[in-house]
C-alpha cells in the first residue's frame, strides 16, 4: 500500500520544474511532500537571487575601485636653505688671526638648488666681526660671497666654487694703500671611507692675494670621524705666496704650513667645538701680512702662532622646519 502511494510521488516529482510545485491531478501526493518540495526549491531560488545579487553588487564594487584614482604623490621642492651663526673666541683664517687674537661673532646662510640626486648648485653669504690689522684703519667688518656647483657619485663628493673676501669698512691708509677685497677659486673633494670616517683634499688659488698683487695657492688635507653626535677632526695645509706689487712693497711672502685638530659635539641645531691651530710662520714673516702689533717701527706680529679656539655655532635648514 505504501509502495504504492509512493511511486506516483517519485515520478511527479521528477516532472517538476522551476516554476510549478503543484502535482498533476488524480495523483495522491502527500501534502508534507509536497511543501517540502516547495520549500526546497524556494530556497534554492532565493539562494541563486542572493548569490546574482553578490555578483552585481562586486562587480559594482570593483568597477568603482577602477575609476578611483590614487592620490598624486606629494611634492619635493628642489630648493633648500640653511642659516646659521655663531661665536668664536678668536677667528682664525689658514693660522692667521682676523680679529686680533680676540672673539668674533658671525653669521651665514646658504641657499641651494637641487638638480637631481647628484648635482647641487648654491649661493652663500658670511659675516664676521674682524680687525685684520692693529691700527684704526682696520675693517670692522668681513663680509663673504661665495657660489658653486656640488656633485656627489656614490662615496665621493666634489664642490668647485669661488668665493669673495670684502670689507666694507675699508678706509685707505699708508698701511692699506689699497681695498683688501680679494677672491679666489677652490675645488674641495671628499671620500667617505666608511659612515664614519671621512676624507678629504682641498685646493684654493688667487690671483691677488689681500689685493697685494701677489699670486697665491692653498692645499690641504682634512680627515674626520665621527661617532654619534661627536666628531674629531683636522686638517694640514700648505699655504703658498708669492711677491707682492709695488704699491705693498713688492714684499715676498713666506710660504707656511698650517694645522689643525679639534673635537666637536653637535646637538639638535647646535654645535660646540675646541680646537688647537698652529703655522709654521714666525712673528717676523707674520708681520708681513699682517703689518707689525707691536708699534709702528715694530717688526713683529702677535697675529700668527700657536692658539686654542673654542666656538659655538647653530645651523638651522630648511628640513628642521618641515
Amino acid at each position: 500500500m505504501h509502495i504504492g502511494l509512493y511511486c506516483p510521488v517519485i515520478r511527479q516529482i521528477a516532472k517538476l520544474s522551476a516554476l510549478s510545485f503543484e502535482p498533476e491531478p488524480n495523483n495522491f501526493v502527500s501534502p508534507f511532500l509536497v511543501n517540502k518540495v516547495k520549500l526546497n526549491m524556494s530556497s534554492k531560488i532565493l539562494l541563486s537571487a542572493v548569490a546574482a545579487l553578490a555578483a552585481v553588487t562586486s562587480a559594482s564594487a570593483a568597477d568603482l575601485g577602477k575609476g578611483k584614482k590614487a592620490p598624486p604623490a606629494p611634492v619635493v621642492s628642489p630648493w633648500e636653505w640653511t642659516v646659521g651663526g655663531g661665536l668664536t673666541t678668536n677667528y682664525l683664517f689658514r693660522g692667521i688671526s682676523q680679529s686680533d687674537g680676540k672673539p668674533s661673532v658671525n653669521a651665514n646662510a646658504e641657499l641651494r638648488y637641487n638638480f637631481n640626486d647628484t648635482y647641487v648648485g648654491y649661493l652663500g653669504t658670511a659675516g664676521s666681526s674682524v680687525k685684520i690689522a692693529r691700527f684704526v684703519e682696520s675693517p670692522s667688518l668681513e663680509w663673504d660671497a661665495m657660489g658653486g656647483l656640488r656633485a656627489t657619485y656614490g662615496a665621493f663628493g666634489i664642490d668647485v666654487g669661488a668665493a669673495g673676501y670684502i670689507y666694507p669698512s675699508f678706509t685707505k691708509s699708508t698701511l692699506l694703500p689699497t681695498s683688501t677685497t680679494w677672491w679666489e677659486g677652490y675645488i674641495k673633494t671628499t671620500y667617505a671611507v666608511t659612515d664614519a670616517l671621512t676624507v678629504g683634499v682641498n685646493g684654493f688659488a688667487t690671483p691677488s692675494y689681500i689685493h697685494t698683487g701677489a699670486k697665491a695657492q692653498y692645499v690641504a688635507g682634512t680627515v674626520a670621524y665621527k661617532f654619534g653626535d661627536f666628531a674629531v677632526s683636522g686638517e694640514l695645509g700648505r699655504q703658498f705666496l708669492g711677491k707682492a706689487d709695488v704699491t705693498h712693497g713688492s714684499t715676498n711672502y713666506a710660504d707656511y704650513t698650517y694645522w689643525n685638530v679639534g673635537a666637536g659635539y653637535t646637538y639638535k641645531i647646535a654645535t660646540v667645538d675646541l680646537r688647537y691651530h698652529s703655522t709654521s710662520l714666525n712673528k717676523t714673516k707674520c708681520s708681513d701680512i699682517t703689518g707689525p702689533t707691536n708699534g709702528a717701527s715694530g717688526t713683529q706680529s702677535s697675529y700668527c702662532g700657536n692658539a686654542v679656539v673654542g666656538t659655538l655655532s647653530f645651523a638651522l635648514t630648511s628640513k628642521d622646519v618641515k
